[in-house]
C-alpha cells in the first residue's frame, strides 16, 4: 500500500481558543497556534494544564466558548466530529475488546463502506507501518500497553486521516517501553509525514520528537518555540523550571550592552549574559536560569571569573560527575562529563569558581515584578 493511502499534510490554525469548564474556570483560554503541513506538533504541560481539553477541541469533542478553529483553512467549530476526519488517539489505546487487532484497524474502513479487498489491504499496510503486522488475529488483552497503542495508531491512520492527535501516549508505559514507544513514533512520523500534534506532560518525549513546542500552563500559552530554544531559551521561570532542571539565581542587572546586559550576584561576580528577549533597567532584579549541564568548576584560585562557593556534594556517576555548589544564593547543580584528561574531582569542602558561559545562560524576569 502506497504512503499516499495514509498521509494527509494539514494546516491546523486557532485563534484565540478558549474553553470553560464551569463560571470562570478556564481550561483553555485564548490559544493561538500555526501548524504547518507535515509537522509534529507537541503541546506539553503539567497535568490539569488544558492540553485534552485543547485536543478535544481540535477532534470537535469540545465546542470553543472563545475563537475560531481552522484546518486547511476551513473554519470547522460548527463541523460534527465525524465530519472532520480528524483522528485522535486517547492515551490507554481505547480498543475495542470484543473485536481482533484486524477488526478493530478495519472498523473505520469498514464504516466508509470500503471494498472488503481494499480493507484487507489497508489493514495489512497500516499494521506493517507501526510494526504489528504479526498480531492480526490477537485481542487486544493479549498486547502489551505499547503494543495496544501502536495499533491505536493504524487505526487513525488508515482512514488517512487530515490530522493526527495523539493524547498522553506515553503515560501508561514503564521507562524502557516508552523509550521504544518514542522511537517508533519518531519513525512512523519520518516515514509518513502525517501532520501530528501530540499533548504531553513527558518533556523528554517533547524534545526529542517535536519540531516545535507549545507549553501551556493553566490553561494559557506560555512560549512556543523549537526544542531547542524551548530548553536554551526559556521565557519565563515555568517554562525552565518545567522543562529540564535548571538553576535559578537571584542577580540584579548592573550593565545594558547591544548583545545583553552584565550582572551581578550576591556575591559580587559580575556575568556577561544573554537578556532573554525581555526589556531591562539598570537595577533591575532578574533570575539567571543556568542549566547544569553548561556550567563548569574550576579551583577558585584558578578561575579568573565566575561565580565563587564551595561543594557541598560530589557523586560519579562514569560517564558524569554531579556536584552541589554552596553559594550565596542557595546551591547550584553541575553536572560535568568525566574525562581523565580534562580537569580534575573537586571533594566536598573545595573553594571553587563555576563558570558560566554567556551563550548557554539566559535572563528571566522575577516573579512579581510588573515592569516585565
Amino acid at each position: 500500500m502506497p504512503r499516499e493511502s495514509f498521509v494527509r499534510l494539514s494546516e491546523v490554525r486557532t485563534e484565540d481558543v478558549g474553553k470553560r469548564h464551569g463560571g470562570d474556570v478556564w481550561a483553555v483560554r485564548n490559544v493561538s497556534i500555526s501548524v504547518r503541513p507535515g509537522e509534529f506538533y507537541t503541546v506539553l504541560g503539567p497535568p490539569g494544564a488544558g492540553k485534552t481539553s485543547f485536543l478535544k477541541m481540535l477532534a470537535g469533542l469540545l465546542r470553543p466558548d472563545t475563537g475560531r478553529i481552522f484546518v486547511d483553512d476551513q473554519l470547522i467549530d460548527a463541523v460534527p466530529p465525524e465530519e472532520r476526519n480528524v483522528a485522535l488517539v486517547v492515551s490507554e489505546g481505547a480498543l475495542w475488546p470484543h473485536m481482533s487487532v484486524f477488526e478493530n484497524v478495519a472498523f473505520g474502513l469498514r464504516v466508509r463502506s470500503v471494498a472488503e479487498d481494499e480493507v484487507g489491504r489497508k489493514v495489512t499496510a497500516a499494521l506493517a507501518l507501526v510494526g504489528c503486522s504479526d498480531r492480526g488475529e490477537r485481542s487486544p488483552s493479549e498486547l502489551s500497553v505499547g503494543d495496544r497503542q501502536r495499533v491505536a495508531w493504524a487505526r487513525a491512520l488508515v482512514v488517512g486521516p487530515r490530522l493526527l492527535l495523539l493524547d498522553e501516549p506515553f503515560a501508561f508505559l514503564d521507562p524502557v517501553e516508552r523509550g521504544r514507544t518514542r522511537a517508533d513514533l519518531a519513525r512512523l512520523h519520518r516515514g509518513l509525514g502525517t501532520t501530528t500534534i501530540c499533548a504531553t506532560s513527558d518533556q523528554t518525549a517533547a524534545l526529542a520528537l517535536s519540531t516545535r513546542i507549545a507549553v501551556l500552563a493553566a490553561g494559557s500559552l506560555v512560549q512556543e518555540a523549537k526544542p531547542e530554544d524551548i530548553y536554551w531559551r526559556p521565557r519565563t521561570r515555568f517554562v525552565a523550571e518545567w522543562v529540564g532542571a535548571a538553576n535559578l539565581v537571584p542577580v540584579r542587572v548592573v550593565e545594558l550592552r547591544e548583545m545583553g546586559v552584565v550582572v551581578e550576584a550576591a556575591g559580587g561576580a559580575r556575568l556577561p549574559v544573554a537578556a532573554g528577549g525581555h526589556a531591562w533597567t539598570i537595577g533591575a532584579p532578574a533570575l539567571l536560569c543556568l542549566r547544569p549541564e553548561a556550567l563548569q568548576v574550576e579551583e577558585a584560585a584558578l578561575a579568573p571569573g565566575g561565580i565563587p562557593g564551595t561543594v557541598t556534594s560530589q557523586t560519579f556517576e562514569g560517564s558524569r560527575q554531579m556536584y552541589e555548589i554552596d553559594i550565596n544564593e542557595g546551591r547550584l547543580r553541575v553536572e560535568m562529563i568525566t574525562s581523565a584528561l580534562l580537569g580534575r574531582s573537586f571533594r566536598p569542602g573545595d573553594r571553587v569558581k563555576v563558570e558560566v558561559s554567556p551563550e548557554s545562560s539566559v535572563l528571566l524576569p522575577d516573579e512579581g515584578n510588573p515592569t516585565r
